[in-house]
């Protein structure tokens, strides 16, 4: 008699978490878990541990905390190793709207300075390979690249795990073009893609233009078009929506890449 899977229904199918935002745009920044996790393929199975010496603790504030998106990463530069998703509350951060185009045909989040303010957030624990992998999707070994990975000292931002011990720091993705303001120079939070989208094309007749005036119209024609895309992100600084993010302090002066990513990758398209 073949013995049952005790992890059967911890599949990514079976949790409601196997979408992933690059094949569906709108959906971003995809599913969440609700609790702490280890990727393993196409499941996500208890955690036990909430720290991983040798590994690299990088805070996710968009779609790197989607199981499904991972996945889809780690597959891309063919890498199978289980990857933790650990729960935290962060005090410092909020999460707010990246002041560029991705070519996956969204627009996605990048996090932005909030003294005080505490959310939930999950810590990716990356080994070397992922960390090259997620750098490279991210953008940060292209000079052109969206966004650079950052280190926070815990001095200025807390970083609570579930068992409430605090850690030293992080590594974030932080935009290096800024995030976008709410109209008043304040960081806009990222409400997701459908509202986001939505606001921004009622708010510019040039972004209708270039992206039609539906959120399905602007995901269609930016997916994989990297010039229309340039054009948009161009023009969020053009009507005078982008400010800074708080973080620029933490970015690297003319670096392009940051050490101890291992292996340089080739980045997809952003």
């Amino acid at each position: 008699m073949t013995a049952r899977d005790p992890y059967a229904d911890r599949t990514l199918e079976a949790l409601g978490l196997a979408e992933a935002p690059r094949d569906h745009p709108l959906t971003y920044p995809g599913a969440w878990p609700d609790e702490s996790g280890l990727l393993d393929g196409d499941r996500l199975l208890p955690l036990t541990g909430h720290t991983f010496p040798g590994r690299v603790p990088v805070l996710a504030v968009g779609s790197n905390a989607c199981p499904a998106q991972l996945r889809h990463k780690m597959r891309e530069y063919e890498l199978s190793s289980p990857l933790p998703l650990v729960k935290a509350r962060v005090t410092g951060l909020e999460v707010g709207v990246s002041a560029h185009v991705s070519a996956m045909g969204y627009v996605s989040a990048s996090p932005f300075r909030a003294p005080g303010h505490t959310r939930e957030l999950f810590l990716t624990w990356l080994d070397p390979a992922q960390l090259a992998a997620v750098d490279a999707s991210e953008g940060v070994t292209a000079p052109a690249g969206a966004y650079d990975r950052v280190s926070l000292p815990a001095a200025d931002v807390r970083i609570e795990l579930e068992s409430g011990a605090t850690l030293d720091g992080a590594h974030l993705y932080v935009n290096r073009r800024g995030v976008l303001h709410d109209g008043t120079g304040t960081p806009l939070k990222h409400p997701g893609e459908r509202p986001l989208l939505t606001e921004l094309l009622a708010r510019s007749r040039r972004l209708r233009d270039l992206f039609g005036a539906t959120p399905e119209e602007f995901c269609a024609r930016a997916r994989g078009d990297l010039r229309l895309c340039t054009a948009g992100t161009r023009l969020f600084a053009e009507e005078g929506w982008t400010t800074a993010s708080g973080l620029e302090k933490y970015l690297p002066g003319q670096q392009t890449g940051s050490p101890g990513t291992g292996a340089s990758l080739s980045p997809p398209l952003m």
